[in-house]
């Protein structure tokens, strides 16, 4: 993980962040704005756990989580949507996935986790399979984030 990099980064190209996050339950805006200064760069974060609260907060179509999962690049994609299109951030991110220890099935096991990034006006999501325990999946999730956001922007 390179925070500091990707702080630098924002700062310097004096870019706004907003993130969706499921799986993570905030761990990725907690660190965003653990740095002093943070308020230059973060705009907003939503926690959208539940299904429901995808629906609600992000415009989710409810048909998307039906027919391929909360955790899916699908849904993914539908949230960031929602988190750029309720901010004005240059980038969004969102995060849904299957921490553990409970809650896999056999096509999604724990340590799934599913991305949705907003950079430089292109949408892309992407899929990780984590190991460890529910922490280590939390952590693994935030850190991968980090480092496609530095790698991303700084290209």
């Amino acid at each position: 993980m390179n925070l500091a990099t990707l702080t630098q980064v924002l700062i310097e190209h004096s870019l706004t962040i907003s993130v969706a996050e499921s799986c993570t339950g905030g761990n990725l805006s907690s660190l965003l704005t653990s740095v002093s200064g943070s308020s230059a760069y973060f705009d907003r974060g939503y926690i959208a756990y539940s299904n429901q609260a995808k629906v609600d907060m992000l415009g989710v179509d409810p048909s998307t989580l039906t027919q391929f999962g909360a955790v899916s690049e699908q849904t993914a994609q539908a949230m960031v949507k929602g988190v750029a299109e309720h901010s004005n951030s240059d980038v969004s991110v969102s995060i849904t996935g299957i921490a553990g220890p409970t809650g896999s099935t056999q096509d999604k096991p724990v340590g799934m986790v599913c991305f949705g990034f907003y950079i430089k006006d292109a949408y892309f999501a992407n899929t990780q399979y984590f190991t460890g325990d529910r922490v280590t999946v939390i952590a693994s999730s935030v850190n991968f984030v980090i480092q496609t956001l530095v790698d991303e922007l700084s290209a």
